[in-house]
């Protein structure tokens, strides 16, 4: 009798490769491993999970994946490409993370967990084909779909010679319809043509107290800014990520705002002496470069909440009649009494965002003091997790699992503490996703979605995190 020959089964398959890999690696190799896995984390592995499909295998700039439907392959490739132009829309182009994609229908033979065979390879040329930001699919694949999937259509391109196969395969770009393209060079259109929101920038606050150590509190203070304006959902609102470039720079308003592709930017300086705190604020519409609306506020420290919501409430009333100031809520969240705490936790985010060893040495060491002053303080034991997470990317630790453990107690702590805080949901999505529990992750995904619908644009763990 015949020995049975190799497992074959019909798949749809997608192909996936990072644009300008080795470019990026030469430039930071360590920031860009770092923002390849905050990607995986956050959007790719969640989309998969969503449309049903597995991971095959990942490469260092690439990956094969398998979906049992043609329309949950194409759906996924869609969303990634969408959804990573928007991550693009706030950062440099020279830093822009993209991928090309090829989806195909076709036979592939199992071996494992791997696939191999025509079906696999015709995917890997398709996705040569595509554009950066862009997908390719074969005629299978058109055919199965048709005119079924809303925003999605399909430009012929003809037979296309591919290497290594020796027929001609009959080629499709997509085109997305209503959110126009996810070409690179569109992807700052798209955002604003698709959320048709206002749109700000806030730069960094400038230190004005003459004392050196007093950046810490003006960099953390102007993150909390960014966060709380973040929370609006008709706001769209650019990442520290991106605006603290222009830290310590004379800049053109409008020249930023044109980068950013923003109507507005907010500037601002900080004087702390003592337990006194001045902030001076201004908002500026970038295509006038008109003063519309500025602020001074002299208070106590411990008033410093206050001044984030009198601020942020300032500005959204001020934008022409978008932006609902209702949906912006602070009581149901629970901010230290601790003003020593607080400025402990300011301290270890900067020093976080910073990516090295010591500096996440000192921020673990902050973190434990703030919530030595405050054990209450969910998003002190937030951002332990956070920065004990980057110990553990970056492999900063004496015992993995045991570092992996205290991520997960501290994220079970904060969240008894605040369920209100969305660097909690979001470290937990990371957390379950190394789990494998797509359930957990997804829920955790889209409560911090739901807390920080700008979430997408401002990722608040920095690149070396979960």
């Amino acid at each position: 009798m015949d020995a049975p020959g190799p497992e074959r089964r019909l798949a749809a398959v997608v192909a996936a490769d990072m644009v300008g890999y080795s470019r990026l690696m030469e430039i930071d190799e360590t920031g860009t491993l770092a923002r390849l896995k905050t990607h995986r984390i956050e959007l790719i592995d969640p989309a998969v999970a969503k449309n049903r499909g597995r991971i095959i295998k990942t490469t260092g700039d690439g990956m094969l994946l398998e979906f049992q439907s043609v329309a949950d392959a194409v759906l996924c490739a869609a969303e990634i490409q969408r959804r990573m132009a928007r991550r693009n829309a706030d950062v440099s182009p020279a830093r822009w993370i993209q991928f090309r994609i090829g989806v195909n229908l076709g036979d592939v033979i199992v071996d494992d967990n791997d696939i191999f065979g025509d079906g696999v390879n015709v995917a890997a040329r398709l996705e040569m084909l595509a554009d950066p930001g862009g997908i390719c699919v074969s005629a299978a694949v058109r055919d199965q779909l048709g005119d079924r999937l809303e925003d999605i259509a399909f430009e012929d391109l003809g037979d296309q010679s591919v290497k290594n196969i020796s027929r001609p395969i009959r080629v499709f770009r997509v085109r997305f319809e209503q959110n126009a393209s996810v070409r690179p060079e569109d992807a700052k259109n798209a955002v604003a043509a698709v959320s048709k929101k206002p749109s700000i920038a806030v730069l960094p606050l400038v230190n004005m107290s003459g004392d050196p150590e007093q950046e810490f509190f003006a960099d953390g203070l102007t993150e909390d800014i960014i966060t709380e304006l973040s929370r609006f959902h008709d706001l769209l609102v650019i990442s520290r990520n991106s605006t603290f470039v222009y830290k310590g720079k004379a800049v053109k308003v409008q020249e930023v705002a044109r980068e950013f592709g923003v109507e507005y930017i907010l500037e601002g300086s900080v004087r702390k002496a003592g337990d006194r705190i001045r902030v001076t604020v201004q908002l500026i519409d970038a295509e006038t470069d008109r003063h519309i609306w500025a602020e001074r506020y002299d208070r106590q420290l411990e008033d410093i909440f206050a001044i984030q919501d009198e601020m942020t409430r300032a500005i959204v009333a001020t934008l022409p009649g978008r932006v609902e100031a209702a949906t912006h809520d602070r009581a149901k969240r629970k901010p230290t009494d601790n003003m020593a705490a607080y400025e402990c936790v300011l301290t270890a985010k900067v020093l976080h965002h910073r990516s090295m060893r010591e500096a996440n040495a000192e921020a673990q060491r902050l973190l434990d003091r703030a919530i030595a002053l405050d054990p209450n303080y969910a998003h002190a034991h937030a951002w332990k997790a956070c920065v004990l997470g980057q110990t553990w990317v970056y492999g900063w630790y004496v015992d993995r699992d045991a570092t992996f453990q205290q991520v997960a107690k501290e994220l079970e702590i904060a969240l008894a503490l605040d369920d209100n805080d969305s660097d909690v949901h979001r470290i937990l999505a990371a957390l379950n996703l190394n789990h494998k529990d797509h359930d957990k992750a997804s829920y955790h995904q889209e409560r911090a979605l739901a807390l920080n619908p700008n979430y997408d644009l401002l990722s608040w763990c920095s690149r070396g995190s979960f």
